[in-house]
């Protein structure tokens, strides 16, 4: 992978949000009563302290033009119909010009492209790279494209609407049916709107984005949204037509060579395995002739095609949902034990540098709300681990280090424990460390700085000691558990970082109300991975601590004599690390 050498650090901003310093947060108030934040408030201070967080790639979430239910006539941009939007800012996945930014984000709405331009300049000014979103499976209902270059047409403009499926379409229709709005779906409870009439023309109707071939989508389903085409018949057995080249994908291969050409540097592709991994072989090096440096990230949540989207698809990096998120998540909650971790690296062997991890991001809950953890902090050992494990990137959702627990609800989002990215809203716990336009810790309270302090120090080791960033790995908790030495406990797990010289051993102890006495066992041919088989003794050296030292002989951690082993005490709820050193 060019161009991929040091660990990535992803950090997510939900831009309309990040800069709002409006705290109103009136359920589903307006633009006007609870604010927005604009592109000019991520300046050159906000990313200074960004990168020196331990950032390198800021993922700019929902920047591209998408429906909405503020009024943009006085500029030419067309109001959209609220019956088919979600929220009164609108779901930043229904996408209504792909070649135009959202005018929620520009202080002067007419220069929003040269607002956009400005903020991608400012952020590789500071050394840092730009993600936008990719979104190939669907767009708004009311997609029309006022900014696209000249001589690239529309979707749809050339479609044959008498049949269900054609492989030149752009869109799936149901002929001679008409769309109609989910029975119940009131867009704005309580409150009027122009175009707030239950009612929307589409006729005949298209597919709904999550592959719905009816014109009568439920209100759970993406039916804001509408499925491009991309040559697959999903009405005959999902029979392939790419030959020739459909064109869908020679839109998309337009639509991304633009991006590249006005400096993005990374792709975040929205639900891609909804879109076959033949345009991804196709698309994905097109676009690396351009910017042999560029990255793509899959949005994937099926395990079975981790390996396909990676080796056919050209994806540098794919979401660890399924897999880590998931089993870090049970842990945490009390539902599984540290044996399933095991089972994720298994699974990925071979393939773990492509995946991305988290703990948050826009779809999932805050650790600190309710419905996950109720306190960030028990996030604290699942996070070393997420960042530490492997050598893939991490992925870090703002706020998130300072414990923001997306309480209230904000209109169409609701009481979910997840911060709104379909309405206008202010994030409490991050506006305190952006501390009206200072970005510094001077409103957190004392826990709140204690845990931004560790996310930096975490996302600063993994990323900067280079054994962490590129090393092996080695599980001591399964090899723990296969030798039947007693005394490692399920809440714990334990692992070695290395290279040919040098090594680490990190512990995380899950166990949120009590201590953990910890007796490992290191065998030799994980100490022959790093030169140290033949010392007579090991010096685990504290990372935190520079006091706390432990020597054990050679001997001691390889013999089968369960009498003699490496121990230690872990508090509840975290973590320590060892740098290795042997002696002769």
């Amino acid at each position: 992978m060019a161009g991929k050498s040091d660990k990535i650090i992803v950090y997510q901003i939900m831009t309309r949000l990040f800069g709002n310093k409006v705290n109103a947060n009136k359920r589903y108030g307006t633009i006007e009563e609870n604010g927005v934040g604009k592109m000019v408030d991520i300046n050159a201070k906000a990313l200074k302290e960004l990168k020196k967080f331990g950032a390198t790639h800021i993922w700019y979430t929902g920047v591209l033009e998408h429906a909405t239910m503020s009024d943009y006539t006085s500029i030419g941009i067309a109001l959209d119909d609220v019956d088919v939007v979600k929220g009164r800012a609108g779901s930043p996945y229904a996408i209504k010009d792909y070649y135009d930014i959202s005018p929620d984000l520009a202080v002067n709405p007419k220069n929003r492209k040269k607002e956009f331009l400005a903020l991608v300049d400012r952020t590789h000014k500071e050394g840092l790279k730009v993600l936008i979103d990719f979104v190939p499976n669907h767009v708004a209902r009311g997609y029309s494209s006022d900014a696209a270059p000249e001589g690239v047409k529309g979707f749809g403009a050339d479609d044959d609407v008498s049949v269900a499926f054609k492989a030149s379409n752009n869109f799936y229709y149901i002929p001679g049916q008409p769309f109609q709005i989910p029975a119940g779906y009131d867009p704005l409870p309580g409150h009027e709107h122009p175009t707030k009439d239950q009612f929307y023309m589409e006729s005949p109707a298209k597919a709904t984005g999550n592959d719905v071939f009816s014109p009568t989508p439920s209100i759970n389903d993406w039916f804001e949204t509408t499925k491009l085409n991309y040559g697959v018949d999903y009405v005959n057995f999902r029979e392939r037509h790419f030959d020739p080249i459909p064109d869908t994908w020679n839109k998309m291969l337009e639509i991304l060579t633009y991006w590249t050409e006005q400096g993005v540097d990374g792709f975040r592709c929205d639900m891609a395995e909804m879109v076959p991994v033949e345009f991804w072989e196709w698309v994905i090096p097109k676009v690396q002739a351009i910017n042999p440096d560029i990255i793509f990230i899959a949005e994937i949540y099926n395990p079975n095609e981790y390996r396909n989207y990676i080796e056919k698809g050209h994806f540098d990096y794919l979401y660890d949902k399924v897999e880590l998120y998931d089993t870090l998540r049970h842990i945490i909650e009390g539902k599984a034990n540290t044996d399933h971790i095991t089972t994720v690296w298994q699974r990925q062997e071979g393939i773990a540098q492509h995946m991305l991890r988290f703990l948050e991001n826009h779809d999932e809950q805050r650790i600190a709300s309710p419905f996950f953890a109720g306190n960030a902090k028990y996030a604290i050992p699942a996070m070393v681990l997420t960042a530490a494990m492997h050598t893939g990137p991490v992925m870090v959702y703002f706020g998130q280090e300072v414990g923001e627990p997306a309480t209230g609800s904000e209109g169409f989002s609701g009481e979910d424990g997840r911060t709104t990215i379909f309405d206008y809203w202010g994030v409490p716990n991050h506006q305190a460390w952006m501390n009206g336009g200072k970005f510094d810790s001077g409103n957190l309270s004392a826990e709140e700085q204690e845990l931004r302090e560790f996310y930096q120090f975490i996302l600063s080791f993994s990323s900067k000691e280079p054994i962490i960033a590129s090393g092996g790995f080695y599980d001591l908790h399964y090899f723990n558990r296969s030798a039947e030495f007693t005394g490692h406990s399920n809440n714990v797990f334990t692992f070695l970082r290395h290279s040919d010289k040098n090594a680490f051993l990190i512990a995380v102890n899950f166990n949120k109300e009590g201590s953990e006495q910890v007796r490992l066992k290191i065998p030799t041919d994980a100490l022959r991975a790093f030169n140290m088989h033949q010392k007579k003794s090991i010096t685990f050296t504290s990372y935190l601590d520079k006091g706390e030292a432990i020597v054990v002989p050679t001997d001691d951690l390889t013999s089968k004599d369960s009498s003699n082993a490496l121990s230690f005490e872990m508090a509840p709820n975290s973590f320590k690390i060892y740098r290795l050193t042997g002696k002769n």
